[in-house]
């Protein structure tokens, strides 16, 4: 394929990522959006001070990829959390410029099919009222890739949100939190302002690195119900959210582990990190999933009202 052409472009989208030593999987992204049917105007890919191959496998792609752009970050700051989130915010600022109508962030140990921004596009313009959406994450179970466990209808993975530039300019930027969950934080903000949220279930994409795995499964469950206490999530919210969770891996263990980390911050009264109208909504958001909940048909999905 000719790097330099592609289909004409039902929108224009510009997109984030931010790498740390990602040498064993950022090629299966870079391989996935040089394949695209529409590619993007540019894409920024932030290096976050890595220390192995990954400059040098994005720079190989540039040469050939003109939208293709590495940025290294070499300050020094905190190795957590917030790192990723002033990575991707660093990547947005540097796209402000340009004239696009879609933005949005790619984690860098995905894949997905080469039609996979065209049809993505091709929903924001069948809704205008779609402010982010993005395809469905499926995960390696005994060697065959699945459904996240989880995952709901509106609700966008991180590694995949696209915004509509409208929908962006009123949540941007990511907001870093000590325990994640900008991303979040960043869809609620969507339907806060009347946006809609969607994940596209026809769009697989195929995520390498399992959710938490980088930081240990029951550590990254530890933080999650940290993260969930940290945003303001409702208690009877949350224990309905750790029995569905019953169904990951390691099952009884890991959502017990999440909800005591939930629980030992409302012991010790840890504050509140999200913005007070963004507690108001989210928590009025849970109180009529619960009451959804009630009133659901018997067997429906509980993903449907639970996140």
């Amino acid at each position: 394929m000719n790097p330099n052409s592609h289909c004409p472009a039902p929108g224009s989208y510009v997109i984030v990522t931010a790498a740390y030593n990602e040498e064993k999987f950022i090629h299966r992204t870079i391989q996935s959006v040089v394949a695209q049917t529409v590619h993007p105007l540019r894409w920024i890919i932030v290096s976050d001070a890595s220390t192995d191959r990954t400059d040098e496998i994005v720079l190989d792609y540039a040469r050939q990829y003109p939208f293709i752009v590495l940025h290294r970050i070499t300050e020094e700051h905190p190795r957590n959390f917030t790192a990723q989130v002033f990575a991707i915010n660093t990547g947005f600022r540097l796209l402000e410029a340009l004239d696009f109508d879609f933005i949005g962030n790619l984690d860098a140990d995905i894949r997905f099919g080469p039609d996979y921004f065209e049809r993505l596009l091709e929903a924001f313009i069948r809704d205008s009222n779609l402010g982010l959406a993005g395809g469905s994450i499926q995960e390696q179970k005994n060697g065959v890739f699945q459904n996240r466990l989880g995952t709901s209808p509106s609700s966008v993975a991180h590694a995949v949100q696209l915004f509509r530039r409208s929908c962006f300019d009123s949540v941007r930027p990511y907001v870093p939190m000590a325990y994640g969950g900008p991303d979040w934080i960043a869809e609620v903000r969507a339907r806060q302002f009347g946006w809609k949220v969607k994940t596209l279930p026809d769009l697989p994409v195929h995520h390498y690195r399992p959710t938490a795995g980088a930081e240990g499964i029951l550590r990254g469950r530890l933080r999650q119900g940290r993260m969930d206490h940290s945003v303001g999530s409702l208690f009877l919210f949350e224990i309905l959210k750790c029995g569905r969770r019953l169904r990951e891996s390691p099952h009884v263990l890991g959502a017990a582990v999440r909800f005591y980390g939930y629980w030992s911050s409302c012991l010790r009264r840890a504050p509140l990190l999200a913005p007070d109208d963004f507690v108001d909504f989210l928590r009025r958001e849970q109180r009529q999933r619960l009451k959804d909940l009630l009133g659901r048909p018997a067997g429906s999905p509980l993903k449907e009202v639970m996140k």
